[in-house]
C-alpha cells in the first residue's frame, strides 16, 4: 500500500510540473478531466 501511495504521489507531482507549462486553463482542465475518467475506468473495471 505504501508503494502504491508513493507511485500515485510521484505521478501527481509530475502532472503538476507539466501543468505549469500549459498556459491555457481550458486545455489543462480538459486533460485533467480526461485523465480522471481514464484512471477511474482502469481502476474500477
Amino acid at each position: 500500500m505504501c508503494r502504491m501511495i508513493g507511485f500515485i504521489m510521484f505521478w501527481i507531482a509530475l502532472g503538476m510540473i507539466i501543468s505549469m507549462f500549459i498556459e491555457s486553463v481550458f486545455i489543462s482542465v480538459s486533460i485533467i478531466f480526461l485523465l480522471i475518467i481514464c484512471g477511474f475506468n482502469m481502476f474500477c473495471h
